[in-house]
């Protein structure tokens, strides 16, 4: 009962017969024998031996699965880590060829699946060269900044942060300034804007105006008026009428002239004899005729 208990607990059936699996791996560091074979996470067999594949640096693994798994010799002994502390095991992952059914003593295909380890150090080694690049750096920008920052320039960082700290006291201080300012001045302010807030107003109510008026009618009677006042331009210019007429015909602004000169005469001759023309008699008087200056 012993035995059968062990064999039991080990994978390995005394009434059954197994067959005889190799795959041969690179590598593989933390199998050993009697370390479980499983398909889909069952167990199906054990490793049997691990040795030297002859006349070369390979590995050879034998193990033994139950005889009556029926998959393909096609199909993958992969080796892989089952835990993190738990060394590494066997899995195979079945290929169902009926063509090429799996036989003692066949050889499987193999491979190596990549562990939490191998995945952790393949991240790290890379993240490790950048920072020690990084670290290079930084030593090197330190370095820098300490030749850069000898004594002369350490002073004037620090007389410069004097006077940034002098210059932020003083916009403190204009700040409380202007705060003083802002409320004693906060009536007048606030009447300013009551005073342009109704100047708004206003200027609402003169655009409502003249929205109501009827401008499209002083616009039309505009352009009628624009429009007679061309036409009696218009007339003018081609002489009709008689302000055309004293504008273009020379005849009628000759006899204007004429007729002026003899007013001008006439009203001169009267007031140097004016007996000519006003007779004043008692028993009456012959009218004396009229007798040219140019005569005498």
């Amino acid at each position: 009962m012993f035995l059968i208990g062990f064999n039991f607990l080990n994978g390995t059936s005394l009434f059954k017969s197994e067959n005889n699996l190799y795959a041969v791996y690179d590598q593989v560091e933390g199998l050993q024998s009697g370390t479980k074979v499983t398909v889909n996470g069952l167990t199906v067999g054990k490793v049997s031996s691990i040795d030297f594949l002859p006349s070369t640096n390979k590995i050879l693994v034998s193990f033994t699965v139950r005889n009556d798994l029926e998959f393909s010799k096609n199909s993958i002994a992969e080796l892989y880590e089952a835990g993190l502390i738990g060394g590494k095991s066997i899995a195979i992952i079945p290929v169902y060829d009926v063509d090429r059914i799996l036989a003692s003593g066949d050889t499987l295909q193999s491979r190596i699946k990549p562990g939490l380890t191998d995945v952790i150090g393949s991240e790290i080694s890379p993240l490790q060269k950048k920072i020690g690049e990084l670290l290079i750096n930084a030593d090197t920008l330190i370095s820098s900044l300490n030749t850069v920052l000898d004594d002369q320039a350490q002073q004037g960082l620090n007389k410069a942060m004097t006077e940034v700290s002098t210059t932020i006291t003083n916009l403190n201080t204009v700040s409380a300034a202007l705060s003083k300012i802002l409320s004693k001045q906060e009536s007048n302010i606030n009447q300013t804007f009551d005073n342009l807030a109704q100047a708004s107003v206003n200027l609402n109510q003169i655009s409502d105006s003249l929205s109501q008026a009827n401008l499209k009618g002083m616009v039309t009677q505009f352009e009628t008026a624009a429009s007679s006042l061309n036409s009696i331009l218009k007339s003018m210019e081609q002489g009709e009428g008689s302000i055309g007429k004293l504008i273009h015909d020379d005849a009628l602004y000759n006899n204007l002239e004429a007729s002026t000169k003899e007013v001008e005469l006439l009203i001169k001759d009267l007031k140097e004899h004016p007996k000519r023309y006003v007779h004043f008699s008692l028993f009456g008087k012959k009218d004396t005729p009229y007798e040219s200056e140019d005569k005498n």
